[in-house]
């Protein structure tokens, strides 16, 4: 029986409530299910991960509930690579790989079951299925997942039992399953290098994911500046709060925290504490992304002038941003170098900054010394699906010293962001922050900006926000 609350009000279960509770439930077993539309798509990327490691074990936890406060849990999110790997989100599971003598591997999946009606364990605890919902079975599962599918309490004796092979692990994720094993650090390191880099080019089905997730992001913008007067009226949560609804509506939550970010918060990169004030005549820095009730996100940035139209210096400065959006973009194509796209819009800013005076050109000389960085900030852009940041642990050659190839999705942001306290610009230029952000897929012949249902040019913007928000 779970553990009870110390302060909890009844000090006991009676054996005729325990009795009571145990009987008259009926049969919900669901025989109907179907198999999810991802898993074909998952069992090719399991396939890819075996090819890397043959003779190999191979254990991909989902992880654990995380506490909050007491027995107050966080939302669960499923670690990235078990979802990829498996199209299953579940709490407490594992995915394993078990070499065939004959080459391959045999794949099953360990699964938290559904708690027994036999017992108390279903009504009991703060995990119980009666607090926290109904949990699949494992036969149901199965149809499902299109996997073999097992109970994940026997998987740490399972594991350890295991012999035969050598194992790895992803680690961090699971702490009880990582103590079962014993592996490499280095060896496990490469497991989840591999995880990420097989997410670098993604499949039909993600792309389709993507694209649903940013097209609820245009919307949430849509809804965010179509409130615009209430923000105003109240903070920066206004903002973040109109397009929470719409991810919740039409996703499974935010991808990640939303940044609304009025007058000077704007010059802060991750600022997701969104209780500023919303000022016309000021600038609102605006991304966020809707998450698919499949886990993908999007990432959109787009920078409003408050009031509805810019002042001449704050379009000189979005101007000067869009341009280098423009070069950025230009360079999305197969073939080409990752860093390009970074590079292209970087050498702009370089070369404004210098025009502008705030750096010491020329500007190639700028660049190589990485004197804009001081205004600039950021890379260019990340690789963009299950996680913003997608593919971060994948090997630098495959990545960011890698070549752009049909399938990746990538985001562009370049940026500019000067600080208010900062005495080298003049002080009508401090605390001014514009990033434009979208979201491209490479495609055979270059690439598909995914938002471009969100306007980018600054009469394309003003001329929006007039018909949006009135």
């Amino acid at each position: 029986m779970a553990k009870g609350r110390k302060n909890g009000l009844y000090s006991g279960i009676s054996e005729e409530l325990s009795a009571l509770m145990r009987t008259g439930w009926a049969d919900t077993e669901r025989h109907d299910l179907r198999l999810d539309e991802q898993a074909p798509y998952a069992a090719r990327r399991r396939a890819a991960l075996s090819e890397r490691f043959p003779g190999e074990r191979l254990v991909v936890p989902s992880g654990n509930l995380k506490t909050r406060s007491n027995d107050d849990s966080y939302p669960f999110r499923p670690y990235t690579g078990y979802v990829h790997m498996t199209g299953d989100q579940a709490r407490d599971g594992a995915l394993v790989l078990e070499p065939r003598a004959d080459g391959g591997h045999d794949a099953y999946c360990y699964q938290l079951p559904r708690d027994s009606r036999d017992n108390d364990e279903f009504w009991t605890g703060a995990t119980a299925e009666l607090w926290m919902g109904r949990r699949r079975s494992l036969a149901e599962s199965e149809m499902v997942l299109g996997l073999p599918c097992r109970d994940v309490r026997t998987a740490a004796a399972d594991l350890a039992a295991a012999s035969g092979a050598p194992t790895r692990i992803v680690r961090g994720i699971d702490p009880s399953l990582e103590a079962a094993v014993t592996t490499d650090e280095e060896r496990d390191d490469e497991l989840e290098e591999a995880l990420s880099d097989l997410r670098l080019v993604k499949d039909d089905w993600e792309i389709a994911e993507l694209r649903k997730a940013v097209d609820s992001t245009v919307r949430g913008f849509t809804d965010a500046i179509g409130e615009l007067s209430g923000a105003i009226a109240s903070s920066e949560r206004w903002i973040e709060g109109t397009f929470f609804r719409r991810a919740r509506l039409e996703g499974n939550a935010v991808g990640y925290g939303s940044i609304c970010a009025a007058g000077e918060h704007a010059t802060i990169m991750h600022w997701t504490d969104n209780d500023g004030p919303v000022r016309p005549g000021e600038l609102l820095l605006f991304d966020a992304g809707v998450e698919t009730h499949t886990l993908y996100t999007a990432d959109v940035t787009r920078t409003l002038p408050i009031s509805g139209t810019f002042t001449p210096l704050q379009r000189k400065v979005y101007d000067a941003v869009y341009e280098a959006q423009e070069a950025g973009m230009a360079a999305v194509k197969p073939g080409a170098a990752y860093r390009d796209f970074h590079e292209a819009s970087q050498r702009h800013l370089a070369e404004r900054l210098v025009e502008w005076g705030f750096i010491e050109g020329p500007a190639d000389r700028a660049y190589e010394l990485g004197l804009q960085r001081r205004f600039t900030m950021a890379g260019t852009g990340h690789m963009l699906g299950l996680d913003v940041h997608d593919c971060a642990q994948a090997r630098n050659e495959e990545y960011v010293g890698g070549v752009l190839e049909p399938g990746m999705v990538l985001t562009v942001e370049p940026g500019l962001y000067f600080q208010p306290d900062d005495l080298t610009v003049p002080e009508e230029w401090r605390g001014i922050g514009v990033r434009i952000e979208d979201d491209l897929v490479v495609t055979d012949d270059g690439h598909e900006n995914l938002s471009a249902g969100l306007p980018r040019s600054a009469d394309e913007v003003e001329e929006w926000m007039a018909r949006i928000a009135g």
